[in-house]
C-alpha cells in the first residue's frame, strides 16, 4: 500500500490558473506556479485531484483546520479540555469556553482549510473538460471524487459555520453572499445532497487506491447528510442499502473490525470499517504529510523517541466526564444518567511516586483503547504514569489521548520527530467508521422504523467492545464488563438515550461529539446543565464560568477576515451568524 498516493507537496497548491474560491476569503501566496497547458492532461488533473484530497487534513502550515475536527468537535462537545496550560495557545481557550469572537485566530485554520478543500476540488472540474486525453469512464471517476471532496468540505463548513455559500466550478467572482435577495441565509443542503448523490451514482465499487472514496463512501455521507437535517425516513433507507450491500475501496465489505483498536493502529487500518480515511504517510522525503492535524496532541514533555510518543504538547487531554462515561453497571450496561455520580480513579491528587489505588468498578475497554491513564498499558511504551506526561494537571487533568498516537515500534519507518521537533506519523484519521454508520442507522430506525432493528445495530458495537480488552501481560488492565441489550427498549425516548450515549463511547475523541448534541438540539441542556456546572469543579482555571448560548454557539462565528474580504460595492457579501 503507497499511501502517499494521495499526498502532494504543498508546492502544487498554487497554480496559475487558481480563480479558486480562497482568492476572496484568503490571502494566500503561490507555493508553486503550474501553466494551463501542463494541467489539461491526465497527469495534470490526476495530480490536482491529489492535492484536492490533501487538503483534508487542514493546510500544512496550520494545525485545527482538518477533518478530525479535535477542537471544534471533540472539546467543545466536552469529550476534552483544551489542556496544556491557560497561558498557551490562547486562542483556543475561548473556544472550549464558547466565548469566540470573530476576530479569533483559530477559525482562520478552520475556515482557510474548507475552503481550500473547496477549491481544489473546484479547479478539478474546471480543468476537466479541457483535458483531451481522458476517457469518458476515467473522467466520469474523476468527477466523481472531485464532488465528493466539494460536498464532504461545504459539509465541514456547514456543521462548523452553519450559514455558508456552496461554490461549484462555474463562480468567477468569489464574493458570493450567504444569503438571498431578502437577506434570509442559504439552505445549501441541495447542493451538498446533489455532489454525494452523483458521486454514490457514478463512482465505483472498487477503487485503484485504497484512499480513494468510493461509492460507498459517497452514500454514506449522503444518508449522513440527511441525518444532520433530520430527514429519517431517507436516511433509513440509504442506510439500508449500505448496510446490507456496502464494501470499502477494496472492495471488502463493510464489517466491524475485530479489535476496536485496529481502527486506530496503522499497520491495521484501511480495513473493513473502513468507510472514508484521510491519509497520511511518513519517511517520505519532506515529512509533511503525517498526520498534521494532530502533532500538538500527544502527550507533554520527554522525547518522542524513547520515553513517549510526540514530543508536543498536549493540547487534546481526554475530559473527566468522557471517562466516566465508559463506566458500567453490575450487568455491562452503560449508565447514561448516572455515570458522572462517581469519578472513575485518577492520580491528579497525588505525587507521581505516591502510591495510586486504580478504579476497580466496571468500565467498557474502549476507555482504556481511547484515554491513556495511570496504571494501564499505553500501547507499547509501558505503564502510562500520569501526571508525569502531563504539563499542568490543575488545568488539563491527568490523562492522555491515545486514538492519534503511534507505537514506540513505529518510530523511523511510520513515525519520527521532524521539522522543529514535533512528531509526525503516518496514522490516518478515519473521518468515517462503520460503527459510525450503524450507529447512525440506529438513530434513523429509532425515529421512523424498528426499535429492535436499532437495538441489533448498537449489540453489534457493543459486542465488539466486549471483545477489544486492553491487555496488561495475559490479563485484562482493568474490571472490563461489557454487554448487550437483552430487554427491548420500553419507549422511543429510552431507545434515543441508549443510542446516543453509545456514540458517545464509540467515537469519543473523533471530533462527531458537538455536531452530535447541536443536531440532536440537545447542545445547550448537556452542555450548560451535564457537563459545565461538574467540570467546573474539576478545571475551574478552564471551564468556570463557561456556558453554552443557544441560538448562537450552535454555529461559530464566520471570521473577521472573510467578511472583510468579501466587500463589494461597500457592502459585504457574507451576512455574520447570529448572536456574533
Amino acid at each position: 500500500m503507497n499511501k502517499k498516493l494521495f499526498i502532494i507537496p504543498a508546492a502544487f497548491v498554487a497554480m496559475a490558473l487558481m480563480h479558486s474560491c480562497k482568492k476572496s476569503f484568503l490571502e494566500l501566496s503561490p507555493q508553486g506556479v503550474y501553466d494551463l497547458g501542463s494541467l489539461t492532461n491526465k497527469k495534470g488533473v490526476d495530480g490536482m485531484l491529489i492535492n484536492a484530497y490533501a487538503t483534508l487534513d487542514g493546510r500544512q502550515d496550520q494545525q485545527n483546520g482538518g477533518a478530525s475536527n479535535w477542537l471544534w468537535g471533540s472539546i467543545t462537545g466536552g469529550d476534552a479540555y483544551k489542556g496544556t496550560e491557560p497561558t498557551d495557545m490562547v486562542d483556543a481557550n475561548p473556544v472550549m469556553r464558547f466565548e469566540i469572537l470573530p476576530s479569533n485566530g483559530q477559525l482562520t485554520n478552520k475556515w482557510t482549510g474548507i475552503w481550500d478543500g473547496v477549491g481544489g476540488a473546484n479547479q478539478v472540474l474546471k480543468v476537466l473538460p479541457q483535458a483531451s486525453d481522458i476517457s469518458a469512464a476515467d473522467a466520469k471517476q474523476i468527477e466523481g471524487e472531485a464532488r465528493f471532496i466539494r460536498a464532504f468540505m461545504h459539509f465541514e463548513g456547514k456543521k462548523a459555520f452553519g450559514n455558508i455559500p456552496f461554490l461549484d466550478e462555474t463562480v468567477t467572482d468569489y464574493k458570493v453572499p450567504n444569503t438571498d435577495a431578502s437577506g434570509n441565509y442559504l439552505n445549501i443542503w441541495p447542493k451538498i445532497e446533489e455532489d454525494f448523490k452523483w458521486a454514490y451514482d457514478n463512482l465505483d465499487e472498487v477503487r485503484p487506491h485504497v484512499g480513494r472514496a468510493n461509492k460507498w463512501a459517497a452514500a454514506a455521507y449522503l444518508a449522513k447528510a440527511y441525518m444532520f437535517q433530520n430527514k429519517f425516513a431517507e436516511a433509513k433507507a440509504l442506510f439500508d442499502v449500505i448496510i446490507a450491500n456496502g464494501k470499502n475501496s477494496r472492495g471488502t465489505p463493510y464489517a466491524l473490525a475485530a479489535n476496536y483498536h485496529n481502527n486506530f493502529r496503522v499497520t491495521s487500518e484501511n480495513n473493513s470499517e473502513t468507510v472514508f480515511s484521510i491519509q497520511a504517510s511518513y519517511g517520505d522525503g519532506a515529512n509533511t504529510n503525517g498526520n498534521y492535524d494532530n502533532t500538538l496532541n500527544y502527550p507533554h514533555g520527554g522525547s518522542a523517541t524513547t520515553e513517549k510518543p510526540g514530543a508536543c504538547c498536549g493540547f487534546f487531554q481526554p475530559s473527566q466526564n468522557l471517562v466516566n462515561s465508559f463506566r458500567t453497571d453490575a450487568a455491562g450496561l452503560p449508565m447514561p444518567t448516572t455515570y458522572n455520580n462517581v469519578d472513575v480513579t485518577s492520580d491528579e491528587n497525588l505525587a507521581s511516586t505516591d502510591a495510586f489505588t486504580p478504579y476497580s468498578g466496571n468500565l467498557d475497554p474502549r476507555l482504556d483503547w481511547t484515554v491513556g491513564r495511570r496504571g494501564i498499558p499505553y500501547y507499547d511504551w509501558g505503564i502510562h504514569p500520569g501526571r508525569n506526561w502531563i504539563r499542568m494537571v490543575t488545568y488539563g487533568g491527568p490523562y492522555s489521548p491515545k486514538k492519534n498516537t503511534y507505537y514506540k515500534a513505529d518510530i523511523g519507518t511510520l513515525a519520527g520527530t521532524v521539522g522543529w521537533g514535533f512528531a509526525n506519523n503516518a496514522l490516518n484519521f478515519t473521518a468515517m467508521r462503520f460503527a459510525d454508520v450503524l450507529l447512525m442507522a440506529a438513530e434513523a430506525e429509532v425515529e421512523v422504523g424498528s426499535l429492535q432493528t436499532a437495538r441489533d445495530y448498537v449489540n453489534r458495537v457493543r459486542r465488539r467492545a466486549a471483545a477489544s480488552p486492553v491487555l496488561n501481560g495475559a490479563n485484562p488492565a482493568a474490571n472490563y464488563v461489557v454487554a448487550e441489550y437483552t430487554a427491548p427498549w420500553a419507549s422511543k425516548e429510552a431507545a434515543r438515550t441508549a443510542v446516543r450515549f453509545e456514540r458517545k463511547i464509540e467515537l469519543g475523541m473523533e471530533g462527531h461529539r458537538f455536531f452530535d448534541l447541536v443536531r440532536w438540539g440537545i447542545a445547550e441542556e448537556v452542555l450548560n446543565n451535564e457537563y459545565f456546572p461538574k467540570e467546573a469543579q474539576r478545571r475551574a482555571s478552564a471551564l468556570d464560568g463557561a456556558r453554552f448560548t443557544k441560538n448562537k454557539n450552535e454555529y461559530f462565528p464566520i471570521p473577521e477576515f472573510a467578511i472583510t474580504q468579501s466587500v463589494r460595492d461597500g457592502q459585504a457579501t457574507l451576512k455574520q451568524n447570529p448572536g456574533y
